[in-house]
């Protein structure tokens, strides 16, 4: 071992993680600058003394990891200048013009990005160093993300408006949380809100919302956005009007209407912390101005108190858990969130009355209190010393990784290291010390908040078979989420809507999960209030959200994804009839396509999904109309995206159920490809499958070609002539009674050659035994194992119906490739009696209900019931039977009726 090894070793021994500071020094050592001063002399000689720099080697791998990443950042920070004193935002500021002169957005802000995390890593060390108090740190960190935030924004806004002009009208980002207060640590998310001045329009079609929207957006995307040489800050806009549900930027006026009519506590306590950071700042003085008396009301609601309470309880029960509780800095009992719970309370209480309270720092607002003799001294100093102590808690264990954690870990080797990192002398000193400062903290809560009411008792559960979980259901919608709070108008609204709500759950098949569902629709959104008057003054309204989340599970995660597609779908007459296959191709060419791409036919797709399920569940639709709505749906988007691919020249010919225009939910598409294409076929088949955060278009199953999967996937006319004539199987000359011609130039030719071969097909003497053995083997092969479960493969079951008509079509040489069309012309020529073609369609409409009712939930294949008994009630009552046993009568009768009839034509036929 050479002596610069054993002085490493040295170095990470005395430190409180020698492994992690070994490597770092290593890898320094090893990419130190040839020109720099002596590695060996920077470590010793530094200027706030080795120990705080191994102290944060040790403590932070994302500050070491910069080091490794750039180790002149080290030689900057080894000048006294820079690490000896606190910088103000001027000094940060011309350091980094220094670094980006005219080119601070080049490389999506990578000069920012390196300048940012600099800044931290000097923040972080000074914090070990102990040289820096609390509020120097928290208003360091804060004045680095408004650095960033206005440096961001300036560029975005001056690109926006070079391309599409200048609005006559002022922007402002106002901070809210811990940024608004100054008060940053080294992992928050930036909370803000986006306002503009006045509406307007910038061109006909271009609106002042639009263009300051598409700078929010935009503002957004550049902070969430990864980059190779570190992140910028997480972006929350969840604080806004309407919550996710609501734009990203309002006007003034927009937002003084909003607070006006729906503002709850909960937004009365988020703006108390509202300081304007960019664009204008007359502006944002305009807002707090106009909305001063909203967040201090001059006589506040009698229950404010209980309100805050009821939200600190649910974020213990819902967000913290019971086990983290005491270990939980920020939000569990006792932590930050219930020092800043109680001067804001207060602060609402008096602020209307004593204009100095009105401040966003929470140290301020601490000293205000104590000024005002509205908190009895001792009770501020205990507030203090536990918010500085628990604050410092929490900085040391997000600088580890800057990430956001707040909970002190159980594990020993870490719990010994955060303790040591602190100053204490073992891990049970720390712990001793942090559970009297959270234990002084609940008892000042408890006595100012009063945090001891027992939530209420619930009522009216009877038809829940989790009683327990509906009671706190209902109480979330009643009186809020985990982060956010009803006002006690909104929750007089809801008790007008509660008896009409519980009715409708009482009907569904599956009260519980239904009312999850709503509860969690309730939450995305957004404004609450709105949602609950709109249910109570349209009861039509609230009878389709509750049959939709029973009825689909993947119709209910969509709507609680988007809920805005409720409006979008449910308004004017978009639900009172089916849209042909015309108006689809109508509607998707009109979007200029060219220029938008897949992803507009997705959510189309998406969108026209959810308005036919919506239409099924409210039985708008007759038996039948489902299915070929989804088929017409289906083509639609199939002719489109063909287009865009510029693939009109592939003949695509649709077979199955496609092919008779009798999809279900989740279906594939059947498909076979006439012409000699094949990366043309290969890419539809691709882009229609390809999964994003719209979901697919549809997916294309060309298992059907000739060979199956072993063979081409596009053949050519002299390809599919004699291969039908000569080597096909019996089943591929039987599937081809569904084929029908979708799009391509030869379509027409392939038609006759199908033709041809089905017919002959149709003449062989072994017709109706070929089908039975298909039959059977597919039993064997697709079956469950159990014959009553399986209402598709199973005896009488769908399959058996099908092939049942289509035995008799292939014999009778009727080309019908729709199962409803054929039995018609079956009864139509004779071949069929009236009672049998009647008896037929109910029992095979019967089971087709009950897979499109199974289909609908998750909207994929289905197959076979349950054997879960409660399953099966479920799906009965779905299907509109209160009573299983009636059900699985009507179940059994149709199941054999269909095979009466296949034994009597095609069975007995075949021996």
């Amino acid at each position: 071992m050479d002596w610069g090894d054993r002085w490493l070793r040295e170095k990470a021994a005395a430190s409180l993680n020698p492994p992690q500071v070994e490597t770092t020094l290593v890898q320094l050592s090893e990419k130190w600058p040839v020109t720099a001063p002596s590695f060996v002399d920077i470590i010793e000689q530094f200027p706030l003394g080795e120990a705080a720099l191994l102290h944060l080697l040790a403590v932070s791998s994302s500050c070491a990891a910069r080091f490794v990443r750039n180790p002149e950042t080290l030689l900057w920070l080894h000048q006294p200048e820079t690490c000896l004193a606190a910088r103000d935002y001027g000094e940060m500021f011309n350091d980094l013009l220094t670094l980006a002169g005219n080119s601070i957005a080049a490389e999506n802000f990578a000069v920012l990005r390196f300048w940012k995390g600099r800044e931290m890593t000097r923040v972080a060390l000074r914090e070990l160093a102990n040289v820096a108090p609390l509020e120097e740190t928290t208003g360091e960190l804060s004045q680095i993300a408004e650095i960033c935030i206005r440096r961001v924004f300036e560029s975005i806004n001056a690109e926006l408006k070079q391309r599409h002009g200048s609005p006559d009208a002022e922007f402002a980002i106002l901070a809210l949380g811990k940024l608004g207060g100054s008060e940053l640590n080294h992992s928050s998310d930036v909370d803000l809100l986006f306002l503009y001045s006045d509406e307007g329009q910038l061109s006909p079609h271009f609106s002042y919302h639009e263009f300051f929207n598409r700078l929010g957006k935009k503002l957004l995307e550049t902070f969430s956005m990864p980059h190779p040489v570190g992140s910028l800050f997480r972006v929350d806009l969840r604080l806004r009007p309407e919550g996710s549900a609501g734009p990203l930027a309002r006007s003034l006026e927009s937002m003084e209407n909003y607070y006006a009519g729906f503002g709850e506590t909960w937004e009365r306590l988020a703006l108390i912390k509202a300081r304007g950071i960019g664009g204008s700042r007359q502006l944002a003085y305009e807002f707090l101005r106009q909305h001063q008396p909203f967040i201090y009301p001059r006589s506040p609601t009698p229950d404010l108190l209980d309100e805050i309470a009821s939200i600190k309880r649910r974020i213990e029960r819902d967000v913290v858990g019971p086990d983290k509780l005491e270990r939980n800095v920020k939000l569990g009992t006792g932590g930050i969130r219930e020092i800043e719970f109680v001067v804001q309370a207060l602060q609402l209480i008096h602020g209307a009355h004593h204009p100095f309270l009105q401040e966003s720092s929470t140290f301020k607002a601490l000293r205000a209190l104590r000024q005002l003799d509205l908190l009895p001294p001792d009770e501020v100093l205990a507030l203090d010393k536990a918010y500085r102590f628990l604050r410092r808690v929490e900085h040391r264990l997000q600088i580890e990784a800057e990430q956001q954690t707040h909970t002190v870990p159980q594990e020993r080797v870490a719990l010994r290291r955060l303790a040591l990192s602190l100053r204490f002398s073992s891990e049970e000193d720390f712990t001793s010390v942090l559970g009297e400062n959270m234990r002084a903290v609940r008892s000042i809560f408890q006595r100012v908040i009063s945090g001891t009411h027992a939530e209420p008792v619930q009522i009216d559960l009877a038809i829940f078979s989790d009683q327990k979980r509906a009671a706190k259901a209902l109480g979330d919608l009643a009186q809020g989420s985990t982060s956010f709070h009803i006002a006690p108008r909104t929750r007089q609204i809801f008790r007008k809507l509660r008896p009409v709500l519980l009715e409708w759950l009482a009907r569904s098949a599956d009260p519980n999960a239904t009312l999850n569902q709503f509860v969690r629709f309730a939450e995305a959104y957004g404004l609450r209030s709105l949602l609950f008057e709109l249910l109570v003054t349209n009861p039509r309204l609230l009878e389709l959200l509750v049959k939709t989340f029973d009825a689909s599970r993947s119709a209910s995660e969509l709507l609680i994804r988007r809920p805005q597609l409720l409006e979008e779908i449910t308004r004017g007459e978009q639900l009172d009839q089916a849209i042909t296959l015309e108006e689809h191709l109508c509607h998707l060419t009109s979007l200029d396509l060219e220029g938008v791409g897949f992803d507009e036919v997705r959510a189309y797709r998406q969108t026209q999904l959810l308005r036919i399920l919506l239409r099924d569940v409210l039985g708008l639709t007759t038996l039948a109309e489902p299915q070929p709505e989804l088929a017409a749906l289906a083509e639609a988007c199939l002719l489109v995206v063909t287009k865009l691919l510029r693939s009109e020249e592939l003949t695509i010919i649709a077979l199955g159920k496609f092919g008779g225009r009798e999809i279900s939910y989740g279906a594939d598409l059947d498909v076979i490809f006439v012409g000699d294409d094949i990366r043309a076929a290969q890419n539809l088949i691709v882009t229609m499958a390809q999964p994003t955060g719209e979901g697919n278009i549809w997916v294309l199953d060309a298992r059907l070609r000739p060979e199956g999967e072993k063979g081409p996937l596009v053949c050519s006319l002299e390809t599919y002539q004699p291969y039908y004539a000569s080597r096909a199987q019996p089943w591929e000359l039987q599937a081809l009674t569904r084929a029908r011609a979708v799009t391509g130039p030869l379509q027409n030719e392939f038609i006759e050659i199908a033709k041809r071969a089905w017919r002959e097909a149709g003449r062989h003497v072994d017709l109706c035994m070929r089908i039975d053995n298909m039959l059977e083997r597919i039993r064997r092969e697709r079956g469950s194992g159990s014959d009553f479960l399986d209402f598709k493969t199973g005896t009488g079951g769908i399959i058996e119906g099908e092939f049942l008509v289509q035995a008799l079509q292939m014999r009778e040489n009727i080309w019908e490739p729709n199962w409803k069309n054929a039995i018609n012309r079956l009864r139509e020529v004779g071949h069929l009696c009236d009672s049998e073609t009647a008896n037929l369609k109910n029992a095979y409409g019967f089971l087709r209900q009950c897979e499109l009712a199974l289909r609908r939930y998750e909207n994929k294949s289905v197959s076979a019931i349950s054997d879960d008994p409660s399953e099966q009630r479920k799906l009965a009552l779905r299907l509109g039977h209160q009573d299983l046993d009636a059900f699985r009568e009507k179940y059994v009768d149709a199941r054999e009726t269909i095979h009466a009839l296949y034994n009597l034509r095609v069975k007995n036929a075949s021996d």
